[in-house]
């Protein structure tokens, strides 16, 4: 499990690491895991061109110390202090005794020009609201010049516990950062302004709870289901989809084909859509009663292409056995019946549905993914999984939100959140609480994304059809 914790319990555990550390040793430990990343970054170290941006926070220092190191294997280290009065001293003064220079930032141009590495010690984890004018014009300096950029724990100008981009912002192509990941740097929009992650340990002692998490092979292959010798197909759970119309008979189609692929025993289809779906799937039990005379389900999917008939959705709603809603399903519902629900609701809006929802703008979702999936969550009392560029999962309890690592931009495309929901709720009759369903669904998903298009257009459908490589994948 990759874990992220917010700013005030970093800082809390450097506190109580650093009363038990002689004076400048945690800063030390940061300072050779970010040397140590950055000759690998160059490569050679002996000859190379670093430049330091500087702020007047602590990831300065680390940038400093780390400097020093670089300049004393060879490197020629040039410093540009935005701040002098305020830079670290012990630092700078470790830089220049290495043989480092120092430099004001109107004489940037140059040196950034002539970089391998760019490193970013501006702001450290606090900054809040983008860039100040004169970091701004460091960071498209630096972004003009070519030269890679490491970015010391987190991008300068992004907000460490909220992945909200607010202005300028450095880009960094790695990001080294210490002690535990930041939310920021597992959230978009903030992710993708830090390349790729490095974790840095330097000791810290962190609560048992994150704020922010993220699934990896190891967690996904322990939550699978996986039959037992005495299984039959309602043992493994029998999930029931309500969707489609005949305006939209393919979304059912797609939802049926998410869902069998799944893990549960048996699939139930009640709807407009029987004869597309029987004749693309005959192994799916079709009604056309509504989910309150269809039979036993373990799970309800509800919602996908149903367009504007809300009695399927109540009805779904009124049983006792978890429900996933999306798409039409989501505007459908209504949020008293959703909060009075005593068994497990699973919400999967995409940006746009859970702006509807919360009454606010597509933007404001899409720049604070994070606040949106918890508010939402509160709201309805209910699972959230808010889909996107980085997929983030919320319980109704206010634990730790889930970010799924796997999703690919090919996945944005038609019919692609029909087979989520049904994969999705396969899960939830197989037996897994609906945060852990939201989650190994949309890690299967983004991975099965990645196999169908193997860098190339594929359909909802190629996605479906990857699943079980994906699963393989996962299991081995």
């Amino acid at each position: 499990m990759r874990t992220a914790y917010r700013v005030e319990t970093v800082r809390t555990a450097e506190r109580e690491l650093m009363a038990r550390l002689p004076d400048g040793a945690l800063m030390q430990r940061a300072a050779a895991g970010l040397a140590a990343a950055c000759a690998d970054l160059l490569g050679r170290v002996y000859g190379s061109r670093v430049v330091l941006l500087i702020g007047s926070g602590d990831n300065g220092g680390d940038a400093l110390y780390a400097g020093a190191r670089l300049a004393k294997r060879g490197a020629g280290v040039t410093a540009v202090l935005l701040n002098p009065d305020r830079t670290h001293p012990g630092g700078l003064k470790a830089l220049r005794r290495a043989g480092g220079t120092v430099i004001r930032p109107h004489r940037a141009d140059h040196a950034l020009q002539r970089a391998h590495v760019v490193v970013d010690g501006i702001v450290g984890i606090g900054g809040k609201g983008g860039l100040r004018p004169d970091a701004a014009r460091l960071a498209e300096l630096t972004a003009a010049s070519g030269a890679a950029v490491l970015a010391v724990d987190l991008p300068s100008g992004i907000e460490a516990d909220t992945g909200e981009v607010r202005g300028a912002a450095v880009r960094a192509d790695l990001t080294v950062t210490f002690g535990t990941h930041k939310p920021g740097l597992l959230v978009d929009p903030a992710r993708e302004y830090a390349g790729s992650v490095r974790l840095v340990d330097i000791g810290l002692t962190l609560p048992a709870d994150p704020d922010v998490e993220a699934l990896q092979h190891a967690d996904v292959a322990a939550l699978l289901p996986h039959p037992a010798a005495e299984s039959d197909k309602y043992r493994r759970g029998v999930v029931g989809i309500a969707a489609g119309s005949t305006r939209y008979p393919g979304a059912a189609v797609l939802a049926v084909s998410g869902a069998l692929r799944g893990g549960a025993g048996a699939v139930r289809y009640v709807g407009p859509a029987g004869d597309a779906v029987i004749a693309r799937f005959p192994e799916t039990l079709v009604s056309d009663r509504g989910p309150k005379h269809a039979g036993r389900v373990q799970a309800w999917v509800v919602g996908p292409g149903a367009g504007d008939d809300a009695e399927p959705v109540a009805e779904a709603l009124a049983a006792h056995v978890p429900v996933l809603l999306d798409a039409d399903g989501l505007r459908l519902a209504d949020r008293d019946a959703v909060r009075a629900r005593t068994a497990p609701t699973l919400m999967t809006p995409h940006a746009g549905e859970a702006a509807a929802l919360l009454g606010t703008s597509r933007e404001e979702v899409e720049g604070a993914r994070l606040t949106a999936v918890r508010d939402l969550a509160r709201h309805y009392g209910a699972t959230v999984l808010l889909k996107g560029s980085t997929t983030l999962v919320a319980g109704p309890d206010g634990g730790p939100v889930r970010v799924n690592p796997t999703g690919t931009a090919w996945l944005a495309t038609a019919g692609s959140g029909d087979v989520l929901s049904g994969l999705s709720g396969s899960l939830l009759a197989a037996g897994l609480s609906a945060l852990d369903a939201g989650s190994v669904a949309a890690y299967l998903h983004g991975l099965a994304g990645r196999y169908a298009a193997d860098g190339a257009p594929a359909g909802a459908h190629d996605v479906a059809e990857a699943i079980p490589a994906a699963w393989r994948d996962i299991r081995a």
